[in-house]
């Protein structure tokens, strides 16, 4: 009888330890799986930053417009936060997350479509490229009383193109693509932390959000170097023969393989999406429909008995609910810290979002660095900067237990270095290019007030050049110039590579003392002073950029601690809310709108309308973008001072070091502030 007592202990222990087991393992594949959507994700998110430049040339459109396809990623996110909030938590998670990865796929695959769909890449007028002749017609050469060539093509070739390689309105299914993916991205973080706080060990939970986000950052990392690899490649690699491309990746009309970013990103969030339709809705599941088929006839009753009084209480839960809510909005925004701290973050986070959207198309017009370069440097040195900052500002707040004037201490110093690194970019402007026809006169001796309709010289007025084209090439005196024709040259070497053009007349009368009148295509490099201003400001950044996200991350644990207990998950939610819609949609729109004012040189499109930006004027540029940026910076330092004041004359005294309570929803407030920065780039900061 004992013998047959200790088999039937043994059994259930046995038994106890496989159910154990069951769920340690679905646990772990749930965690395995959420890692590598995060990876994805944050892929999916530097890919489209790094992409946004070469965007804009492809479908020749504005910075602004630019800057709205940037955004559809926060309106799609926008669009389902509420419902994915409240209803995911009680349908099936995993499941949920698995079709938020399987949509946020397919929206990366939809944004690279139209390279499929679209004609050839043309970078000039001049340019036809025909695959199966392998040829490049002649460039505009200085042609005295004849007819020019681009006045012969047809109008029903000139239709057709129009409608082919414009490419007028095929920027919208980028738009939709990236909205699509904003929405697929929704359930991973809100779902994903959720799940973990209802199944991880006691205790465990900020372990294995630490974890996830720091396996998160691979994302960036491969996204960075890809970005680098696919910047080298042409756009049309494989349709064309690219012997007969004669620009290069640091030409101002470069278009690298941008679509091969978005496929790759596209299938592995496809690919993340798998497991998680095998998980369950929770790890210990059979154990519990062990125990409810026990007591099945029992709820059954109770079922029948109670259904009249829930349909009943529904209508008055509701109503309450609904009070409930609005009730709780109001406390947190009548609260005067909250309203104060929801302001200053905003224009602290917009100075970021322009940093990140924008940075690869300053530091090429400022600088004269090629998309490929300026993405490898950020991954190396940016990106592992802002990480380190991270975890250095969750390091200290820990270590020194900081209270809530602590924390805005900590965020006034951050924004002050952000300011003060503002500054002295000012310092670090290049001057503009001499470029004959924009900057300086076309016999290149006279600066000019404007470079809107400047008029010919008489090294050119008879060449009969078309004034819009864009073909730039550099003068052995240092010069720009828009064209060859332009330049006044009469002939080239043909299309033997380098390209050079003879007997320039506008370069002859800049006086050159060794006679050599020639130019070679491209645009003048920049000098030696404005690359050492490059390193310097590259070196200032990456500071910046660490110091930034430890006072960053000061305010994800800020918000919880002004707000009431009950509050917090409703003051990070509508925190968060208005990050996205005032910060994420509008800021790459009207930054981009103010770099569209410094424009010089307009390209125009098959149909005749405007499209990409050429050229800037850098200075212009330089004094708009970093100006705009201190506009922001500047009221965040006086709002602090009033907010440091504020609080230390509420708790003063009582401001106790961070609670049980606090740390348990810290995880939740980091996890917040980490989703907004892979969403807004995954880590480019300026």
């Amino acid at each position: 009888m004992g013998q047959h007592q200790h088999l039937n202990k043994t059994a259930e222990s046995a038994s106890s330890e496989k159910k154990k087991t069951r769920r340690c393992n679905g646990f772990k594949m749930f965690l395995a799986a959420l890692s590598f959507s995060y990876i994805a994700r944050a892929l999916g998110g530097i890919i489209m930053k790094m992409s946004i430049t070469q965007i804009e040339r492809r479908f020749d459109i504005s910075s602004s417009l630019a800057g709205l396809i940037d955004g559809s990623f926060e309106i799609g996110n926008l669009l389902v936060i509420v419902f994915v909030s409240y209803f995911g938590s009680k349908l099936h998670r995993p499941k949920l997350i698995g079709i938020g990865c399987l949509i946020m796929g397919t929206g990366s695959i939809l944004t690279a479509l139209p390279h499929f769909f679209m004609g050839y890449y043309r970078y000039s007028k001049e340019t036809h490229i025909n695959p199966s002749e392998n040829s490049t017609s002649s460039l505009s050469t200085c042609l005295i009383n004849q007819i020019l060539s681009f006045n012969r093509t047809s109008p029903e070739i000139v239709e057709k193109d129009c409608v082919k390689e414009s490419g007028s309105h095929m920027w919208m299914y980028v738009f939709m693509g990236n909205m699509l993916r904003g929405i697929g991205e929704t359930p991973i973080g809100p779902l994903g932390i959720s799940y973990i706080d209802d199944f991880a060990k006691e205790g465990h939970s900020s372990l294995y959000v630490g974890s996830l986000n720091a396996i998160g950052m691979i994302g960036p990392v491969i996204g960075f170097i890809l970005g680098s690899l696919f910047a080298k490649m042409y756009v049309d690699i494989g349709y064309v023969d690219l012997s007969t491309i004669r620009i290069t990746p640091k030409d101002s009309r470069w278009v690298g393989a941008w679509w091969l970013g978005f496929l790759v990103s596209g299938i592995l969030s496809i690919i993340s999406s798998i497991p998680f339709f095998f998980l369950l809705p929770n790890p210990n599941k059979p154990q519990k429909e062990r125990k409810v088929s026990l007591f099945l006839h029992v709820l059954k009753t109770n079922d029948k008995r109670n259904q009249i009084a829930n349909l009943t209480n529904r209508g008055k839960n509701i109503t309450k609910n609904v009070t409930g809510f609005f009730q709780s909005l109001k406390s947190i925004l009548t609260n005067p810290l909250y309203v104060i701290f929801v302001i200053f973050t905003l224009l602290h986070m917009s100075s970021y979002i322009a940093s990140i959207t924008y940075i690869i198309k300053i530091m090429e017009q400022q600088y004269g660095r090629s998309v490929s370069e300026t993405n490898f440097l950020l991954g190396i040195l940016a990106l592992p900067a802002i990480a380190i900052g991270m975890f250095s500002g969750g390091y200290i707040i820990k270590k020194f237990k900081l209270s809530s004037v602590g924390l805005a201490r900590l965020g006034f110093c951050s924004a002050t270095v952000h300011l003060l690194s503002q500054v002295l970019y000012f310092f670090l402007i290049c001057e503009s290019k001499s470029v004959a026809g924009l900057t300086l006169t076309y016999d290149g001796n006279s600066p000019v007030r404007s470079h809107v309709d400047v008029p010919l010289s008489y090294c050119n007025s008879e060449c009969n050049c078309d004034e819009s084209q864009w073909e730039p090439v550099c003068g052995n005196n240092g010069i720009t110039y828009i064209s060859p024709c332009l330049a006044g040259c009469k002939s080239s070497s043909g299309n033997k590579e380098p390209i050079v053009f003879y007997n320039c007349s506008c370069v002859e009368v800049t006086g050159l003392q060794n006679k050599n009148y020639s130019v070679h295509l491209g645009e003048c490099p920049r000098d030696d002073a404005c690359t050492r201003k490059f390193y310097v400001y590259f070196a200032i950044k990456v500071l910046d950029s660490f110091l930034c996200a430890i006072g960053l991350t000061s305010y994800s644990v800020l918000v919880i601690k002004i707000v009431q207990p009950e509050l917090k998950a409703l003051a990070i939610g509508f925190h968060s809310m208005i990050l996205r819609s005032l910060g994420g949609i509008l800021v790459p729109i009207y930054f981009g709108a103010v770099i569209d004012t410094t424009c010089m040189k307009w390209s125009t499109n098959s149909c005749g309308a405007r499209g990409a930006c050429r050229i800037y004027n850098s200075t212009f540029l330089g004094r708009a973008f970093f100006g705009l940026k201190v506009a922001l910076v500047f009221p965040v330092l006086v709002l602090l001072t009033v907010f440091i004041f504020i609080v230390k004359k509420k708790f003063r005294g009582k401001d106790t070091k961070v609670s049980e309570n606090e740390r348990q929803v810290m995880d939740e407030a980091n996890l917040e502030f980490l989703n907004n920065i892979e969403q807004f780039a995954s880590s480019t900061e300026e």
